[in-house]
């Protein structure tokens, strides 16, 4: 088995690195390659702007700690150099106190700016990780339905979370570990030199093999540290997975096969930090080993300048205190490779989001939508969503009157849902165009669109939370008493009523401790209490029982007055009152009128009836 030297692997890495760079240099003008990461690092500077005079003030305590732990050894070698001087004269003692005095100062000096280096630089590197992670969640919530419909909730999740941890300690450790760990280099190689030339240059030629050894392992720890973000995020996954439905999960008795596949990602996990650790360990034993070469060296090429002549025995002395503190700079570097790796490949995987541009976003001078009528126009639309062949609209055609109440019938997969969520622009068209009261909806802000129109999902979706919590989601400054009339209008309260807190009662994550029937009538209330002149129900009433139905579409009529409203429905008994049905088929619309004139015509709609009142 062939076991390449590290810094042959690391020239071959160069020399590779080299020629993909060459490949992708456009004629005169830089890699991209190089361009894309110089723009990584002015982005991942850019985050110290907010909190430079911490930065500053944490930089210049590392040059306290620096240069009082070089000026120990200084003051030891100056006092046995000088010990028989001292001892020698009459306030020899008061001298030699005089000295210890002060490098017990030096030492309180380097307590207190080590306390604030570790104290101070963990919160700045806090704040930063709060601040990047605020962006995260920001960006991600601007991201639109496409995007969230390809990703996976556990991926995210660990991008937000993980990883942002991870760099948190990079942004507080880079930075004055390599502050501390040069000027202490700097200054120990300084003294080094000026005592004794020839040991000096002997450990600066040791410096260089160090370097390359460290650089060699980085890369491993870099890309082993990558894999494991992506177990983590596997793992998140898996575990978000299968606790949402956990409801399913047990009345099928299928816990042994959730711990199972658990257990498989747990495994790879494990085997993706086995990777890791192991050249964590290789470089760990590497940079140790360095040091103690160095000491060994100096104390062996000492004793033999001191044989010789050249060197004085204070002076080994001073030279092995100064290599003590050449130590402790190598076991920083060997840190900042380490939160490096895990740091940055955690900034790259968030970058990898914070890079990806809205795909429904306000165009430039987009501009509020005004006060709406409710007219909506639909004029030759194509859509198809990404990674589909199919089209779901070729050209489709419907105008919708203010306050018209239309209902969308047709089977399963037609594009119902589809027709509702171009016109909130979740999704984009791919063609033609969707108007409000003769206004684009792409020509005005996603904000001022999104607040004129009401939606009642088909997948009722309620947050961790009280029940006057979840209602107000609707309309944060809504006051109790208009809470209580929007609960009251979805037919709401008298439930709401009977719970052990009332509306303060907490319902669990998405509403766990509610029927289906209870959560269907608190996102219809969320509705109401929005109160938009445009009202979307996409299946609002299907968990309803019959009682419940009959007062929910009491309620509709009654809060429909006045609003352009769509409701999408498969029970056509709810829509029978609607001012117009359209019925939707995969060729695009396929009849529409009253229920009482689509009967008579005897078509899809009478057809999809009487298959309904069969059953």
């Amino acid at each position: 088995m062939h076991f390449p030297f590290p810094w042959t692997e690391a020239l071959a890495d160069a020399r590779r690195s080299r020629s993909l760079a060459r490949l992708f240099q456009p004629q005169g003008n830089r890699s991209p390659l190089v361009d894309a990461r110089r723009a990584r690092a002015r982005k991942f500077i850019s985050y110290y702007r907010l909190h430079i005079p911490l930065l500053v003030a944490d930089l210049g305590c590392a040059l306290l700690v620096a240069a009082s732990a070089v000026a120990l050894p200084l003051s030891a070698s100056y006092l046995t150099g000088h010990l028989a001087e001292l001892t020698a004269a009459d306030n020899g003692v008061l001298h030699i106190l005089a000295i210890g005095g002060f490098m017990l100062g030096v030492f309180l000096v380097q307590a207190v700016a080590t306390f604030f280096v570790d104290y101070q630089g963990h919160m700045m590197g806090s704040r930063i990780e709060a601040d990047l992670r605020r962006e995260l969640f920001a960006h991600s919530q601007k991201l639109s339905f496409a995007f969230h419909d390809r990703s996976r909730v556990g991926q995210l999740m660990s991008r937000i979370t993980n990883d942002t941890f991870a760099l948190g300690e990079l942004f507080h450790h880079g930075p004055e570990d390599l502050a501390i760990g040069l000027l202490k280099v700097s200054g120990a190689l300084t003294v080094l030199a000026l005592i004794d030339p020839v040991i000096t240059s002997m450990i600066a030629l040791m410096l260089p093999l160090a370097v390359v050894y460290a650089l060699y392992f980085n890369r491993q720890i870099g890309l082993s540290w990558l894999r494991n973000k992506v177990r983590v995020g596997t793992i998140n996954e898996r575990v978000e997975d299968s606790l949402a439905g956990i409801r399913v999960v047990q009345s099928f008795g299928n816990e042994p096969l959730e711990l199972a596949r658990f257990e498989q990602e747990n495994l790879k996990f494990v085997e993706s930090r086995r990777e890791g650790y192991r050249n964590e360990a290789w470089l760990s034993v590497g940079m140790e080993g360095f040091a103690q070469m160095v000491t060994i060296s100096v104390i062996v090429a000492g004793a033999i300048r001191i044989v010789s002549a050249g060197l004085t025995t204070a002076e080994l002395l001073t030279f092995l205190l100064c290599v003590g503190v050449l130590v402790d700079p190598v076991q920083r570097f060997a840190n900042v490779v380490r939160v490096w790796q895990e740091g940055y490949t955690g900034f790259v995987r968030a970058m990898e989001i914070l890079d990806l541009q809205p795909e429904i976003a306000d165009r430039p001078g987009a501009t509020p939508l005004q006060p709406v009528a409710g007219a909506i126009s639909l004029r030759d639309v194509r859509f198809g969503y990404q990674g589909d062949s199919a089209t779901v609209f070729n050209q489709l055609s419907l105008d919708i009157a203010p306050g018209e109440f239309v209902a969308l019938v047709g089977p399963s997969g037609v594009g119902k849902s589809t027709l509702c969520a171009l016109i909130t622009r979740f999704y984009e068209v791919t063609g033609g165009q969707i108007s409000i009261d003769g206004q684009d909806v792409r020509d005005v802000t996603l904000a001022s669109l999104r607040r004129s129109i009401g939606v009642v999902a088909q997948d009722v979706y309620l947050f961790s939370g009280t029940v006057a919590e979840n209602l107000r989601y609707g309309r944060p400054d809504a006051s109790d008493a208009e809470i209580v009339a929007a609960a009251q209008a979805a037919h709401a309260h008298a439930f709401i009523c009977a719970l052990p807190q009332g509306y303060d009662t907490d319902i669990g994550q998405r509403g766990v401790k509610l029927s289906g029937g209870q959560k269907q009538r608190l996102t219809i209330a969320r509705a109401f209490l929005k109160n938009p002149p445009i009202l979307i129900f996409d299946e609002a009433t299907s968990a309803l029982d019959n009682q419940s139905e009959r007062a929910v579409q009491k309620a509709l009529v009654t809060l429909a007055a006045g609003r352009t409203t769509i409701v999408i429905a498969h029970r056509l008994s709810t829509v029978r009152h609607a001012d117009r049905i359209v019925v939707l088929t995969a060729d695009g619309i396929g009849e529409q009128g009253t229920h009482d004139t689509l009967m008579a015509a005897g078509g899809l709609y009478a057809g999809l009836h009487r298959v309904q009142a069969s059953l």
